[in-house]
């Protein structure tokens, strides 16, 4: 938990997934220069008389260091043979603002959390709340999902009711306001829990969610809903990222999150990619 400008937030959560190795990448430059008898890897090496088999990938995907690597990546800067090593992260608790941040890296493979087929609960909260309950209602259920990125009860409060606000003038408008929130197989439960906000909220959440339902109400969410992604990056892309992103001048939201895939990059990467001080 960190506060910025007034208000608390909470860090992202990182895990990496899986991360391809170094020994491709080094392959890759003996390849250029034709000199895997000079490596000190012993399947390196090896791969000069022969095309690698099952056991040789292992090993070669085993590889924690390599002299040229640290030459080419730090002597000669040709970073080209980086894009042979891939690393992926799982990301909880990131912000829609930071997706933004991360449109401007072009070389990545990036999966998100969809509002398009997750706002099912907030938006059978809102339904419940028009059922007996009221406002506060609403706030309260919400708060419980703990979906924002800012951590301040008090201005969470505030944040959630402006929801409440834009879908509640959003059912005055729309004639068919039940039929794009609320599956079709639920709608009888608005008769039958009318007046009874809780049990109406249980029964929509047990039951069928209305497909797609974000598709109508992606308008109410801001910047500070949290996302979950993965995200791939060759090992290039991925120092130029840290090197923009964990500076003071990013973004203080993606340098929280640089910061933490950082943690869990194993020292084999961050070596050829982080100038040692």
């Amino acid at each position: 938990m960190e506060e910025m400008y007034g208000i608390k937030y909470s860090r992202p959560e990182v895990v990496l997934l899986q991360d391809t190795g170094i020994g491709v990448a080094e392959s890759a430059a003996r390849t250029c220069y034709d000199s895997f008898e000079n490596s000190e890897n012993d399947v390196v090496k090896s791969i000069e008389h022969q095309m690698p088999d099952d056991i040789m990938r292992d090993e070669l995907n085993a590889i924690e260091d390599s002299a040229l690597l640290d030459d080419l990546a730090w002597t000669y800067f040709h970073h080209s043979i980086l894009e042979h090593a891939n690393l992926s992260f799982l990301v909880r608790g990131t912000s829609r603002g930071v997706l933004q941040e991360h449109a401007r890296h072009r070389l990545q493979a990036i999966s998100v959390r969809s509002t398009r087929y997750t706002m099912s609960s907030l938006i059978n909260a809102f339904v419940a709340s028009k059922h007996g309950g009221d406002r506060e209602f609403f706030i309260d259920k919400v708060m419980a999902f703990d979906m924002l990125v800012t951590a301040d009860e008090a201005y969470n409060r505030v944040e959630i009711g402006g929801m409440y606000d834009k879908l509640d003038f959003q059912f005055s408008k729309v004639e068919d306001f039940y039929e794009i929130s609320v599956a079709k197989s639920s709608l009888p439960f608005l008769d039958e829990f009318d007046n009874e906000p809780q049990k109406l909220f249980e029964a929509l959440q047990g039951g069928k969610k209305k497909r797609n339902v974000g598709d109508a109400f992606k308008h109410i969410v801001s910047d500070n809903v949290k996302v979950d992604m993965v995200v791939t990056f060759n090992l290039r892309s991925l120092k130029n990222y840290f090197a923009l992103r964990d500076s003071g001048a990013a973004y203080f939201q993606i340098r929280w999150l640089a910061q933490e895939m950082m943690k869990v990059t194993p020292a084999k990467y961050l070596d050829l990619i982080i100038k040692k001080k």
